[in-house]
C-alpha cells in the first residue's frame, strides 16, 4: 500500500535490487568460504574440544550447563553448525529437558558474530573490528548467560 501511494513501480524496483545483489554475493563469497573453512579447522583439530574442556569450569561458574559449552563456543562462527550441536542435544537429551531449553535460548539469543561480521564490514569502509568484535562477543556471552538463568528460573 505504501509503494501505491508513493507510486513505486514495486517490481521494477525489486528486479533492480536483485541485480544489484549479485555483485555483492561475488565480492562476500571469498569472505565467507574463508570463515566456514575456519570453522571446520576448528571442531577437526581438536581445538574445538581443548576450548571446550579449559572454558566448560568457567561456564558452569557462570550457570551455563557443560553440556552446551560447545554450542556457546561455536555460536559466534556458524550458524548451521549450532543448528546441528542443537540438534544433537536434543538427540542425546531430549527435547523437553533444561539443556535442551538452554540451547534454544542461546541460539535464539545471540547471533553468529564472526559470519555477520564477515559479510557487512567486507562491503563497508570499516577495517578497524577492534571495539565492535569484542563488544558482541561479550554480548553474546551475557545473553547465553541470562538464557540459562531465564531457563533456569521457568
Amino acid at each position: 500500500m505504501y509503494s501505491a501511494f508513493k507510486k513505486v513501480p514495486v517490481y521494477n524496483a525489486f528486479v533492480k535490487g536483485a541485480k544489484g545483489a549479485f555483485p555483492l554475493v561475488f565480492d562476500i563469497f571469498p569472505y565467507l568460504v574463508a570463515i566456514m573453512l575456519a570453522v571446520s579447522i576448528f571442531r577437526i583439530s581438536g581445538l574445538s574440544s581443548l576450548c571446550i574442556k579449559i572454558v566448560s569450569p568457567i561456564f558452569a561458574c557462570l550457570g551455563i550447563p557443560n553440556e552446551i559449552s560447545e554450542l556457546v563456543l561455536l555460536r559466534p562462527f556458524t550458524g548451521s553448525g549450532s543448528i546441528a550441536l542443537l540438534n544433537d542435544i536434543f538427540v542425546k537429551y531430549g527435547a523437553d529437558s533444561y539443556i535442551s531449553r538452554c540451547a534454544c535460548c542461546i541460539l535464539g539469543s545471540s547471533e553468529t558474530v564472526f559470519y555477520v561480521a564477515t559479510v557487512y564490514f567486507s562491503k563497508t569502509s570499516v577495517k578497524k573490528l577492534s571495539y565492535a568484535l569484542p563488544i558482541a562477543l561479550i554480548a553474546s556471552l551475557v545473553s547465553s548467560i541470562v538464557s540459562c538463568l531465564l531457563c533456569k528460573v521457568m
